[in-house]
């Protein structure tokens, strides 16, 4: 394979697939290309036209083609020479919708879900109403509202025997423990019957396993109409456009772990990291050892089977620990590497399989030597490419007409101070009482801190990091 000299960025979509990009490969290979740098490949939310919203990291997502289309790709880029380089998300993945199965299953179980260690939540919350709960922020209008005009709807999964409240694209599981009130609304002995052991989980130290094969039963009995219809039936009691039907939905969702809500309260309530201030895509705890695996399986297979040449890590900066992650993550791919180069020709042993980090550095910074990566994905080059674009004699005037248009000063940072303020107390400002309420939980346990009041620790708080010099630790 040739040594990595230059690369050529692809992004993958259900409009452009691994076998489109196979049909190619000889002509980038006649432009010198050594080595094709794919957009994320795992499995997405469908319809993305970028890659970066993961549903499923544990397979090759179909819409590209799945595994054998990469197989196909990565067999033709082989005959002429060339490698593949993966771009991968490490820092979250999509959540909302009905298409990632562990944020379903901690709307589901919370706190008793095995995923929701996956996520970095807040579940001990300040706000009683959160107490326990997941903000949901994805109704697109007040809670009561959508409630009152039918947008939120209990609906049946009857292939699973399942039940969620549905709101246009989202679903939200309903816990287990609570079904015994919906089929008691029914005449049917066997529904009836059946709701008694989903009221029984509420008590159940375990209730996960026994959930699964009541489910199961469920589905069973749906497969007769009649006892189907009757429950459908029921459902209609949970109508959210009636007085008495906005009564009981509303409780049945008061009794789950999440807290359904606007789409605007994301910015002030959440209790969860997101990626920025994108209520769309959940952060992930990959500092934990299960998370790491677990995300990275798919990935470590194909770099074991040789289909991957090379690894570029999205936003390094969003993980609690960027160094112990690149560490970790050098020391398995280099015993990938070794294993596989093993039965490889000469030629091939001692290839190095590089990582590059996706990395803003500030002006004089340098990427940790300890990390154990090959470099950043080159924007502190970017920023000095666009410094010869442009002369600096013009700094001068457009400063000038920037303060007769605006009527503010022509000093750049004291802007940059502003927008962070706005930033940190506007769509941030949820993550940023987080970070307040944290210092004040620690402030409290000592007893020569414990007068430091939760406003005085804002007003710090605010001013630091509006004059920290890069926009993380």
């Amino acid at each position: 394979m040739k040594e990595l000299s230059a690369t050529l960025r692809l992004q993958f979509h259900r409009d452009f697939t691994l076998d489109d990009a196979a049909e190619l490969v000889d002509y980038f290979a006649a432009l010198g290309i050594s080595h094709l740098y794919a957009s994320p490949l795992l499995t997405a939310r469908p319809g993305s036209m970028h890659g970066y919203d993961v549903i499923d990291p544990t397979r090759i997502n179909p819409e590209l083609g799945g595994e054998q289309a990469l197989q196909r790709l990565v067999a033709k880029l082989r005959e002429n020479g060339m490698g593949l380089i993966l771009d991968i998300v490490s820092n979250h993945m999509a959540v909302g919708g009905d298409g990632n199965p562990w944020w379903l299953d901690v709307l589901e179980w919370g706190r008793r879900s095995p995923y929701a260690q996956f996520f970095d939540i807040e579940w001990n919350s300040p706000d009683p109403l959160l107490e326990g709960q997941l903000l949901v922020p994805f109704l697109g209008s007040d809670y009561g509202e959508a409630l009152q005009q039918g947008t939120v709807t209990l609906q049946l999964d009857v292939e699973n025997g399942a039940l969620y409240a549905k709101h246009y694209d989202h679903r939200f599981p309903i816990t287990p423990p609570s079904y015994g009130e919906v089929l008691r609304l029914t005449e049917h002995p066997a529904l009836r019957t059946l709701g008694g052991h989903f009221d029984a989980l509420k008590t159940e130290p375990a209730p996960y396993v026994t959930a699964r094969q009541l489910r199961s039963e469920l589905a069973q009995l749906l497969e007769d109409g009649e006892a189907r219809r009757q429950l459908e039936a029921a459902l209609q009691h949970y109508d959210g456009t009636t007085a008495e039907g906005f009564r009981r939905l509303h409780a049945l969702l008061e009794r789950q772990h999440y807290r359904l809500a606007s789409w605007r309260t994301a910015a002030d309530d959440i209790n969860w990291r997101r990626f920025f201030d994108i209520n769309e895509l959940g952060g992930l705890r990959v500092e934990r050892p299960v998370v790491f695996e677990q995300t990275h399986e798919k990935i470590f297979q194909l770099i074991g089977d040789g289909l991957v040449d090379g690894l570029r890590i999205d936003h390094i900066d969003g993980l609690a620990n960027p160094r112990g992650y690149c560490r970790r993550l050098r020391r398995r791919v280099d015993r990938l590497s070794a294993a596989r180069q093993s039965g490889a020709a000469p030629a091939e042993q001692g290839v190095h399989l590089p990582i590059y980090v996706e990395k803003i550095l500030a002006a004089g910074e340098r990427l940790h030597d300890d990390w154990g990566v090959d470099g950043t994905t080159g924007y502190e080059f970017m920023n000095q490419v666009s410094l010869l674009q442009h002369d600096p004699a013009g700094r001068e005037p457009l400063c000038a007409l920037w303060s007769e248009t605006s009527g503010r000063p022509a000093d750049f940072m004291e802007e940059v101070r502003q927008a962070r303020q706005l930033v940190l107390t506007g769509p941030l400002a949820g993550d940023f009482e987080t970070v307040a309420q944290t210092l004040l939980a620690i402030a409290r346990g000592d007893v020569m801190t414990r007068d430091i009041t939760l406003g005085a620790i804002r007003r710090a708080l605010l001013e630091l990091i509006v004059h920290f010099p890069v926009y993380r630790t």
